[in-house]
């Protein structure tokens, strides 16, 4: 707990990134519990071995998830995992409570490079006509200011769900986005985004001059939409412009983002510090 209170405090992760790393440790903990005991009443005991041995039996689980089918878990999975164990032990040489890290030389397991999916610029009409098909006039007019806002700014998901009405700058067309580890970044959108976001309040009986800390986007309760509608209103859009599953996410929509400003020559600085990565890979 004092690791995960690290992360928050001085790391400054986001929250999601944190309770991966506390599943992670608890999965950890529960091999250790069955494979040595002992090995919990003195942690400088665990060795490289000792992780090695967690991650092989990784290598055998089967992902019990809904919608996984009962395969076996990623190398991505198990590359996170061994990510967690070794800032977990890096934390425990920091406060002393031991001596060496045991998995500074465990090898990370090689991740397969996907190229992310993305929506091909002559499919993007298509893309933006498919809300016209549902028939509550509402949610017709938010899933299409949505799939607008996505494509306008490449935002992520847990970012368009915390925009407030407060968090738009109408008059000079900037978003006021929180991201990962609550990094404050303004990203710039068009007219199109803008008039979708004007039409969809004005339908639900509001506007820019609306309570500032009123959600920009609700669901049928007229409370804040939630990430399971986002993904699950646009996976049905998506899955009929890319033909499948593959792909249908909201995350795709901040990949076709990025590929389509790359495409026309955005310098590809400007579209990291847009995306809000830290990375530039």
């Amino acid at each position: 707990q004092e690791f995960l209170l690290h992360l928050d405090k001085e790391r400054n992760l986001s929250k999601n990134t944190i309770i991966a790393y506390g599943r992670d440790l608890e999965r950890f903990f529960t091999f250790l519990v069955n494979y040595d005991l002992t090995l919990l009443e003195n942690l400088n005991r665990i060795d490289r071995h000792v992780i090695r041995h967690f991650l092989g039996s990784e290598f055998e689980r089967k992902d019990i998830r809904p919608g996984r089918k009962g395969k076996n878990i990623t190398a991505r999975t198990i590359a996170r995992e061994l990510a967690t164990i070794k800032s977990f032990f890096k934390y425990l040489v920091l406060v002393e409570s031991i001596n060496n890290n045991p998995a500074i030389n465990v090898q990370t397991p090689k991740i397969e490079k996907q190229i992310p999916n993305f929506v091909q610029l002559n499919k993007i009409k298509e893309l933006m006509e498919q809300p016209k098909k549902e028939k509550r006039v509402l949610i017709r007019k938010r899933d299409y200011a949505i799939l607008e806002l996505f494509y306008a700014t490449g935002i992520r998901l847990s970012e368009l769900v915390g925009l407030n009405i407060g968090s738009v700058n109408h008059e000079e067309s900037l978003l006021k986005v929180i991201g990962k580890g609550n990094k404050e970044r303004i990203v710039p959108f068009g007219k199109k985004a803008k008039s979708a976001m004007e039409q969809y309040l004005n339908e639900r009986g509001d506007g820019w001059g609306s309570q500032s800390d009123l959600p920009l986007f609700m669901g049928t309760k007229n409370k804040r939409i939630s990430n399971r509608t986002v993904q699950n209103r646009l996976k049905k859009y998506l899955m009929i412009i890319l033909g499948g599953k593959k792909g249908a996410s909201p995350h795709t929509l901040r990949h076709t983002f990025g590929t389509h400003l790359l495409d026309n020559d955005a310098d590809i600085r400007s579209i990291q510090e847009l995306l809000g990565h830290n990375s530039i890979s």
